[in-house]
């Protein structure tokens, strides 16, 4: 899985984005073709016509995304709304949302983020690791679908984020989570990022936990209304898929699998007895199976019906004070490898 480098203005980091990336794309709209219709039973076409409802949000917000939006559909030989669709996926398929565990810590004067991603087993070859250079913002690395303009990541700013997914039925007119996110991810600062999710407000409910190199973070549960803010207990914000805010709670349901209070407490219990932070010891938690399959490092679970087994994905650490992204590419019980990506150079 090696880093695909885009830079230029936004229609060339699209076509460049749709051109390398043609065959993934094209097969992620397949998968989320089939998750739309049994999950939502929704055609294609009909995925299409709802993602446009969006548009005058990322106007309104992010309106120079559309251009790149615009230059991956050209590369990639589609039309505009096929792209706007995969970058809206979360809003569309509402409740069917994914698992992940995410984990922020300061120790020693220095920022941590990592997280577990698990979704889909047919998307796992149509995971994308992109840098991108878009002329006049901060260059940043984004781990992610291909196709989708961000999803976790860090920028040469020191700026990071990780996503947890939250299964609810709200959704509101703000921007979508991934479209957020790589607004994010163009930061100069922790407290853009904050204004962004305070202020300008995200479509549906997700848990974005934002970090940077100065020390600051903050887990932000997210929704169309004032989000809640999780901050830091002894230097760690912990996190999986349902809501603990009680200012979230109290406005937005939420429907989350039976798992997600486990590994929240599991993470807990792993991080009060974290000794040296490196991203081999981080990887060491995510790898961890209690209450397995559906553990921190998520196996799939064959008793559960096959539209909604998910599995874990990939892992990534990051360390943002040396702009340094870590990435285990599968289930990191699976694998002593790690691939190494920096900003720093």
């Amino acid at each position: 899985m090696s880093l695909i480098e885009l830079q230029g203005d936004r229609a060339a980091v699209g076509f460049a984005h749709g051109q390398a990336l043609d065959d993934r794309i094209h097969d992620s709209l397949g998968v989320y073709e089939r998750l739309f219709a049994d999950f939502v039973g929704l055609s294609w076409s009909q995925a299409r016509s709802q993602a446009t409802r969006f548009l005058p949000a990322i106007e309104r917000h992010f309106p120079d995304i559309l251009d790149e939006l615009q230059g991956i559909a050209q590369g990639a030989r589609l039309d505009f709304e096929d792209i706007l669709a995969l970058n809206c996926r979360s809003e569309i398929a509402l409740t069917q949302s994914g698992g992940c565990s995410a984990i922020a810590l300061n120790r020693e004067a220095t920022q941590w983020l990592a997280q577990n991603w698990d979704w889909r087993a047919d998307q796992q070859k149509n995971v994308a690791i992109l840098k991108i250079a878009v002329e006049g913002q901060a260059p940043l690395i984004s781990v992610g679908e291909a196709g989708m303009v961000g999803k976790i990541g860090l920028n040469v700013h020191g700026i990071g984020v990780c996503l947890n997914a939250i299964r609810s039925q709200t959704c509101g007119d703000g921007l979508p989570i991934h479209i957020a996110l790589r607004k994010i991810l163009e930061c100069r600062d922790f407290a853009a990022a904050r204004h962004i999710l305070r202020e300008e407000r995200i479509a549906s409910p997700a848990h974005f936990l934002v970090a940077s190199s100065g020390g600051d973070a903050i887990g932000f549960e997210v929704h169309p209304g004032t989000p809640g803010e999780i901050t830091p207990q002894n230097g760690a914000v912990l996190h999986t898929n349902h809501l603990v805010d009680p200012a979230t709670t109290e406005n937005v349901a939420d429907f989350p699998r039976p798992d997600s209070p486990l590994r929240l407490t599991r993470l807990e219990t792993l991080m009060e007895r974290f000794n040296a932070a490196t991203p081999g010891a981080f990887l060491e938690v995510l790898s961890d199976h209690d209450n397995a399959p559906s553990s921190i490092c998520r196996h799939t679970n064959l008793d559960v019906p096959e539209a909604e087994r998910m599995e874990t994905l990939f892992s990534v650490v990051m360390n943002l004070n040396q702009r340094r992204l870590y990435l285990r590419i599968g289930k990191p019980c699976e694998s002593d490898g790690m691939k190494t990506f920096s900003l720093a150079d």
